[in-house]
């Protein structure tokens, strides 16, 4: 991937990972927007960072979403790059969820994790189509491959993330546009909740290797525990979510 001289939009970027991305994209001579929901996040990141760019959106609203696609395409028509990283992990057991009065609560992690990265692709790769040189970069998961059980909405969101890059990337095949997957495993970020991934990866670490990759022109890139997820066997898959459940369900 072209790591310079691009305007980037990240959603979801003024924590975690995408915050990490948008540091990595403006050292690297880059101008960067970030979209997320809380005002307040959006200012404590462009504290630190006064070239960033910011606007609140959230990504689980059609509305929103087509109004950030207006705004940036306006106010920033060199924007060549969008990085989808938006998302939303919920933990429940079936049986305990009442998914009767609180279905709101579960499809709004589709509408972030699937809506949001599929309506995102489809709306900049026409737009993306007249440029020179332009990529999407969808984030999955390493739990596309083996899902956690105890998180199956996330999980299969992140699968259908998977299936989605790869038919994309044969679409535009012969444009200009790169389409990169980029598979985390679990990373040492707020993502489901404060502390429930402190012994995941550093973010930074996590950051660092995904650059590199991107700069050596890789299309789907994993790290650590995700990279391997991403070449299983069907056997090992198996064995990996029965064991991960076996861990984790009493958490739930």
């Amino acid at each position: 991937m072209k790591l310079t001289g691009n305007t980037v939009l990240i959603t979801g970027g003024a924590a975690g990972i995408g915050f990490a991305f948008a540091k990595r994209f403006i050292k690297a001579g880059n101008k960067v927007i970030v979209c997320g929901r809380r005002e307040t996040k959006l200012q404590e990141a462009k504290d630190q960072y006064p070239k960033l760019i910011t606007r609140v959106c959230d990504v689980t609203k059609e509305a929103d979403r087509i109004a950030l696609f207006d705004w940036v395409t306006n106010e920033h028509p060199d924007v060549n790059v969008i990085v989808n990283n938006a998302g939303i992990q919920q933990r429940y057991h079936v049986l305990k969820a009442n998914a009767k009065e609180d279905w709101s609560y579960y499809s709004n992690e589709i509408a972030s994790n699937v809506e949001a990265p599929f309506h995102f692709s489809m709306l900049f790769a026409r737009y993306f189509a007249t440029k020179d040189y332009a990529a999407i970069l969808n984030l999955s998961s390493g739990l596309a491959f083996t899902p956690m059980a105890i998180a199956p909405i996330y999980s299969a969101t992140k699968a259908a993330v998977h299936s989605f890059t790869m038919s994309l990337r044969h679409q535009l095949e012969d444009t200009n546009i790169e389409v990169v997957e980029i598979a985390p495993p679990a990373v040492n970020t707020d993502l489901g909740g404060a502390g429930l991934h402190t012994f995941g990866t550093p973010v930074d670490e996590f950051a660092d290797a995904i650059f590199k990759g991107l700069e050596e022109g890789k299309t789907e890139i994993g790290y650590a525990r995700a990279a391997s997820a991403m070449r299983m066997s069907r056997d090992e898959i198996d064995e990996s979510v029965k064991t991960m459940y076996a861990n984790m369900k009493n958490t739930i």
